[in-house]
């Protein structure tokens, strides 16, 4: 009974979170929300109430899959739904955001809505980063919810052409970044795992008793380290197992062959000299330096590759003797790996050797050896585990990036994660200007002095014989070997000096097979970029694309949502939150705010007058003014129609009615060419502020209004606050 309890409590604890998920999809597909409801006049509360609870699951799931840790791999395999507990994170992650999504599509037009990208952003997003199970998801829930707005708006001709051209884009998207980004890092990574099959077979069938390798830890169990330090202490681990092993090997082959010593004696890297490695040994006259002459007895071995039996030497033939012991009988065996001599290993004693002892030394050099290819085959498995999680957290890294500008630092972090590097810069392509220009620059500690990041920043250069230009033509990084003294161009231009590098590589940012940039690594260091590297900045480099190309996509979808469209302005709904942000700023810090409320004076005449072509050149006039006037902390926006709105940040009745009346001047100089002659207007603008006339927006923007109202009436091209609108209502009424 305790069993079936603990499953049931797993099972709601990973599961919760998708079915939450999967209601709120079902919640949209019904109809739960839509514009009609949401900004009505009087809000449906039941449509709002969905609005704000699916608003929150999506916060919620969001937070839940970053803050996600997945349970260990010892709890996975005793449980199915902890083994679950991942793909059930993804899924609840997809269909929140879809549900998300859809909502936001049902309330801002349904098929008509211009919030579609957003969906299409979101497929494309999951096929990159979810998994599996939540990427199909993702495209699934997308799919279903589409037919049933479909069905819900009413299938028609219109309709049915709409939800298959949203289906279509849908897919797509989907498509696309599974061909390029999953096809890419599959392909890479089936090679890789091929060549490393038979090595990880090996090495655990020889490590078996000896060695645990802790595949179940990921990298966030141990300690972020450079690949430096990481090849270093893989090489200090090496040489102590290595130890370990011969140590033993040499001590069971002393006790076995009733010897003084046994010692084994390695080639130095010119394959010339000996230098003693390990020793068992009685004696108390070992030598001890290190490297040994090659003379005499183990020359012989050296220069034969042969086994040799020494019934008594003679002094001076055992060189890891300090005293240069003789009489004694050796026998000694080269260490052999394929043809080639690694070292000899050479045991001593005052009986005679036979052949059988030393068939039992070539047996222990076997051993030795297969212990020290045992330690490189282990070391290429941890340096690939190495590489390997370091390009999951660089392509990870990659896909929580929204805009370009963060997708620019991420690729910079993703870089950091696979290679180190001094100094990094993106310069993005502009095909139809032929230009490059660098958008941005990191130098990292220790890269001072490198290059001048003043000259780098938005440098910008035509498409020239430059290392960049050349590999956004070729489509392919540059150099092939990762040092600059491999080439004799310039990377962008001559005056770009780069004397103290010794590694360098340019990556060409391709997005569907066209270059959009180039990604540029430069280091002190030699040999910083090798093939392995390469490969995997290479594939980096593409997902570095696609994602800025989605940043700009999400950069124009967040332009669209909160200006407007014709004036370039700040809308209506995003004024209304800026002016709460400053109110509630303004309350909490005692400062002060004004409101402007401006209106072109009869500007219906100038549209049946002259047409509303040259009304909106005079609204994007108007709108310019006030861009320029007030500051840049400053609020301009379009109120509708006409009519505009400014907000004042910490200026009290005064200061507002003196940039008012900056604008009022400023408008009526504003002269717009037109077919019927020059053409001017001026503009009535009401004063309210914050807190002498009110404490809360409805009543600044009423009393604003009435001011305005008070100008446009006394006689236009005014401005009028709502103290002297008060005093003048006041006074008619007295």
């Amino acid at each position: 009974m305790r069993q079936v309890s603990r499953t049931l409590r797993r099972a709601l604890k990973v599961s919760i979170g998708a079915a939450a998920g999967a209601i709120a999809c079902a919640v949209v597909a019904v109809g739960g929300a839509d514009g009609a409801g949401v900004f009505s006049e009087r809000p449906s509360l039941p449509m709002t109430m969905v609005v704000v609870a699916v608003a929150a699951l999506v916060a919620l799931a969001v937070i839940r899959r970053v803050q996600y840790t997945p349970p260990s791999a010892r709890a996975q395999r005793v449980s199915f739904w902890l083994a679950a507990a991942t793909d059930l994170a993804d899924l609840e992650l997809a269909l929140t955001l879809v549900a998300g999504a859809h909502l936001v599509v049902a309330v801002t037009g349904g098929l008509a809505s211009p919030a579609y990208p957003v969906l299409y952003g979101l497929v494309a997003f999951s096929m990159t980063v979810l998994a599996r199970p939540g990427a199909f998801a993702t495209l699934g829930a997308a799919l279903l919810l589409e037919a049933a707005l479909l069905v819900r708006t009413g299938i028609t001709e219109t309709t049915a052409l709409a939800a298959g051209i949203h289906a279509t884009f849908l897919a797509g998207a989907a498509a696309a970044h599974v061909l390029l980004l999953r096809g890419l890092t599959a392909r890479y990574r089936r090679r890789r795992a091929a060549r490393l099959d038979e090595e990880l077979v090996a090495l655990r069938e020889s490590a078996k008793d000896y060695r645990l390798i802790a595949a179940a830890l990921g990298p966030a169990s141990r300690a972020p380290r450079p690949r430096d330090e990481e090849e270093r202490l893989l090489a200090i681990g090496g040489v102590g197992m290595i130890g370990d092993s011969a140590s033993w090997v040499l001590s069971t082959l002393k006790r076995s062959l009733g010897a003084h010593t046994v010692a084994m004696l390695w080639l130095d890297d010119d394959g010339e000299r000996l230098k003693l490695v390990e020793v068992a040994s009685d004696a108390d006259d070992i030598t001890e330096t290190p490297k040994l002459p090659s003379a005499g007895v183990l020359g012989a071995i050296l220069r034969d590759k042969a086994p040799l039996i020494v019934a008594a030497t003679k002094p001076g033939q055992l060189p890891y003797y300090a005293g240069g012991r003789a009489g004694v009988a050796l026998v000694a065996v080269p260490i052999l790996e394929g043809v080639h001599l690694r070292g000899i290993l050479a045991a001593d004693r005052e009986a005679a050797f036979t052949e059988a002892d030393r068939d039992l030394l070539s047996d222990a050099s076997a051993q030795v050896l297969r212990c020290v290819q045992s330690e490189q085959v282990f070391r290429a498995v941890e340096r690939a585990k190495y590489e390997h999680e370091r390009f999951y957290q660089a392509t990870a890294m990659l896909g929580r990036a929204l805009t370009p500008e963060q997708v620019m630092e991420t690729a910079f972090d993703a870089a950091a994660a696979i290679c180190d590097y001094d100094v990094a810069a993106i310069a993005m392509y502009e095909k139809d200007r032929q230009k490059h220009r660098i958008t941005a620059v990191r130098v990292r500690p220790g890269g001072e002095g490198l290059v001048d990041k003043a000259q780098l920043e938005n440098l910008e250069f035509k498409d020239n014989a430059g290392l960049a230009s050349m590999v956004v033509k070729n489509r392919h990084y540059l150099p092939s070997g990762g040092e600059p003294r491999e080439v004799s161009a310039p990377i962008y231009t001559r005056k770009v000096k780069l004397d103290d590098a010794k590694s360098l590589l340019v990556l060409p940012l391709l997005c569907a097979d066209e270059p959009v940039g180039t990604l540029t690594l430069v280091a002190r260091a030699e040999k910083r970029f090798g093939k392995d590297v390469r490969e995997m900045l290479a594939v980096i480099a593409n997902q570095v694309a696609v994602s800025l190309e989605n940043g700009f996509l999400y950069k124009k979808m967040e332009t669209m949502a909160t200006t407007d469209g014709l004036t370039g302005l700040t809308n209506h709904r995003t004024f209304q939150t800026k002016f709460a942000e400053m109110l509630d700023r303004a309350a909490r810090h005692n400062h002060k705010v004004a409101l402007l409320l401006c209106d072109v004076d009869h500007f219906k005449k100038v549209n049946d007058g002259y047409g509303h072509p040259i009304g909106d050149e005079v609204l994007r006039r108007v709108a310019r003014v006030l861009q320029e006037v007030p500051r840049k902390i400053d609020v301009p926006a379009r109120y509708g129609g006409e009519e505009f709105a400014v907000l004042l940040d910490n200026v009290d009745v005064a200061q507002a009615k003196a940039v008012a009346e900056r604008i009022r001047i400023e408008i009526s100089k504003v002269v717009v060419e037109t077919e019927k002659g020059p053409l001017s207007v001026t503009e009535s603008v009401g004063v309210a502020a914050f807190p002498e006339d009110g404490r809360d927006r409805a009543t600044l923007i009423e009393r604003a209004d009435l001011a305005l109202y008070h100008a446009k009436h006394t006689g236009r091209n005014r401005v009028v606050t709502w103290a002297e609108a008060l005093a003048a209502k006041t006074k008619k009424a007295s």
